[in-house]
């Protein structure tokens, strides 16, 4: 009887486990299904329009390959709206990490669930999205050249904020607007990391005999290091890739690269190059790349000590 059955047992059991696997195989076509609608967004509005208008600074209006266009990227305006890049970029990323750093040391010594920790959370998730042209607006409109505040500072006190040229309208004044919407965006990325230190490591850092000094530069400095650069690395990144603030802010020439791809597509005779916004798109994509991919491997690293 035991025998008998056993070639049925051994058949049900063996057409139990196909079944098995093809619900699992379905289950996760499913899951991969679910992706489509975000994978569909991706396509179309980043991918696509990244690869041609990349791609694009490799090919003439006729259709033929060149490299003029790359070699268009080593010309002196070129070169010195980079540097501007590079210089706005980096200024107001250190000096936004620096005092969004600060605000979020100062942050951890209130309560998580107070009222302050979330009007301060609500305020940069909101002011780390605001620019354009309303926060270009807001800054001619408080410091402009004939803004309030400065009639009230040279007639009060005789101070003339443009005795050197109007600044706010050149890459001085990005560097002030731009921080605007920096610092709020260092304290949202950054204040995560200082919630992670643990107490047990001051403890035994107390126990051990350590004092405060020792504790920040041998214990919580080297964690949070990896986090802070990281952080940095996409304030900068940030900063490179603005173009809405500066374009309504710098009303004349192009002393960055978003503004050249601007003077690029609007006419094609200020470079002498065809499809040289292809080109500066590309030289952009190329340092965003990088950029990125040095903030994916602190974040990497980061997330190893915070789990």
């Amino acid at each position: 009887m035991t025998v008998a059955n056993a070639p049925a047992l051994t058949s049900t059991g063996a057409g139990a486990t196909p079944r098995r696997q093809s619900v699992s195989g379905r289950g996760g076509i499913l899951r991969f299904l679910g992706l489509t609608p975000f994978a569909l967004y991706v396509l179309l509005f980043l991918g696509i329009p990244t690869v041609l208008a990349v791609s694009t600074g490799l090919f003439t209006e006729d259709g033929g390959l060149t490299l003029d266009n790359i070699v268009g990227l080593f010309a002196p305006n070129v070169l010195t709206a980079f540097g501007n890049s590079f210089f706005v970029s980096a200024v107001t990323a250190v000096i936004g990490a620096v005092i969004g750093a600060l605000v979020c040391y100062a942050m951890l010594g209130t309560r998580p669930d107070g009222a302050l920790r979330a009007i301060v959370d609500s305020a940069s998730s909101v002011l780390a999205q605001f620019g354009g042209v309303m926060l270009a607006f807001a800054f001619i409109a408080a410091i402009g050249s004939q803004a309030l505040l400065t009639k009230f500072l040279a007639e009060a006190f005789g101070l003339n904020l443009y005795a050197n040229g109007p600044w706010l309208y050149q890459v001085p004044g990005l560097l002030v607007v731009y921080l605007y919407f920096q610092v709020p965006l260092m304290i949202i990325t950054f204040m995560p990391a200082l919630e992670g230190l643990k107490t047990t490591w001051a403890e035994a850092n107390a126990t051990l005999g350590g004092t405060r000094f020792t504790y920040w530069t041998r214990i919580a400095i080297p964690v949070l290091a990896p986090s802070f650069i990281g952080s940095l690395l996409l304030l900068f990144a940030n900063a490179f890739s603005s173009y809405a603030t500066a374009a309504a802010l710098v009303s004349q020439g192009a002393p960055i690269v978003p503004l050249q791809i601007r003077s690029a597509l609007v006419s094609e005779t200020v470079l002498g190059r065809e499809n040289m916004a292809g080109a500066l798109a590309l030289g952009m994509v190329v340092i965003m790349v990088i950029v990125m991919w040095g903030y994916s491997v602190l974040q990497g690293r980061t997330s190893r000590w915070q789990k």
